[in-house]
C-alpha cells in the first residue's frame, strides 16, 4: 500500500497532532522511502541495531515507540550517520508514536498492560501537558500474586516496594519511566502504582506515601502497545509484520 495512505491512517488513529509531547519525540513520520509499504518492522526503539536487523528482514516501514530524535539536534556523523545510510540504502521509512502510543484508548501501553493484568479500566489519572496519561482500575489481589502475574505478563522479573496495603484495590499504570508520578498516584487515591522505573528516591516516596509500587523495566512495560499497534494494523490493511526484541533489561 500507499506510505502515505499508512500514514495519515496512523496519524488520526494515535490523533499524533492533539496529544501533547517533549519536542524531542517527533510523533509521525521520521524518515519516508520511495513510498510503498509492503511489510512492517515494529520495536521499542530506533537503535542501530533494531534498524539494521528491520533492513535485513526486508521491511520497507519500521514502527517504534521511541524514534530517532531523543538526542536533540546532532550532525549526521557516527552513529547517527549509520542508522540514516541503513535506512536509505534499505528504503525503510520510519514512523514513531511516543505519548500517542502510550494513552490511546484502544491500544495504548498503558490500556494493554492493564488489560493484561486482569483490570478493568476505570479512569485516567496523571497529568502531562495539561491531559491524564495515566489508567487505573480495581482489582483485588495480594501484591506479591500481582507482582508475579506483572512478571509472568512481560516476561521479566518486576520489583515490588511494598509501601502500601497487602492486598490490592485501586491500581494505576502508566509505562515507562513513570516514577515521578507516584505523588500523583496517590494523589488520585490509588493504592499500588506500575511503571516501569524510577530513580533512587521513589522508593522513599512509595513507603512514605503508604502505595505499593512496581517497577517492571520501561522497556518491557512498552513492548505491549507497538505489538498491539501493529496487529491493529495487520487486521485492518493486510500488512505482514514481525516485532524485533531488543531487550535493555532497563
Amino acid at each position: 500500500m500507499k506510505l502515505s495512505e499508512l500514514v495519515a491512517w496512523l496519524d488520526d488513529f494515535l490523533r499524533v497532532r492533539e496529544i501533547g509531547d517533549s519536542a524531542e519525540a517527533l510523533n509521525g513520520l521520521q524518515v519516508e522511502n520511495a513510498g510503498e509499504v509492503t511489510r512492517i518492522a515494529v520495536a521499542v526503539d530506533a537503535c542501530e541495531a533494531v534498524i539494521g536487523e528491520a533492513a535485513r528482514a526486508g521491511a520497507d516501514l519500521l514502527l517504534v515507540h521511541h524514534g530517532l530524535f531523543w538526542s536533540g539536534l546532532t550532525p549526521h556523523t557516527g552513529r547517527s550517520y549509520r542508522k540514516l545510510a541503513t535506512l536509505v540504502r534499505g528504503d525503510l521509512a520510519v514512523y514513531s508514536a511516543h505519548l500517542p502510543l502510550d494513552v490511546h484508548p484502544e491500544v495504548g501501553n498503558n490500556v494493554v498492560l492493564a488489560r493484561r493484568l486482569g483490570m478493568e479500566i476505570a479512569g485516567w489519572w496523571g497529568e502531562y501537558k495539561g491531559a491524564p496519561i495515566g489508567v487505573w482500575g480495581e482489582l483485588a489481589l495480594e501484591r506479591d500474586d500481582l507482582c508475579a502475574r506483572l512478571g509472568a505478563v512481560l516476561g521479566v522479573s518486576a520489583k515490588l516496594i511494598p509501601g502500601g496495603p497487602a492486598r490490592t484495590r485501586r491500581i494505576g499504570v502508566i509505562t515507562g519511566s513513570g516514577g515521578s508520578m507516584i505523588r500523583a498516584a496517590h494523589a488520585a487515591g490509588l493504592d499500588t502504582y506500575v511503571t516501569g522505573e524510577g530513580q533512587h528516591w521513589t522508593y522513599f516516596d512509595a513507603e512514605e506515601l503508604g502505595l505499593n509500587v512496581l517497577f517492571a523495566g520501561h522497556y518491557a512495560t512498552e513492548t505491549v502497545g507497538v505489538r498491539a499497534l501493529a496487529e491493529r494494523v495487520a487486521a485492518r490493511f493486510g500488512l505482514p509484520w514481525s516485532f524485533i526484541d531488543h531487550p535493555t533489561g532497563l
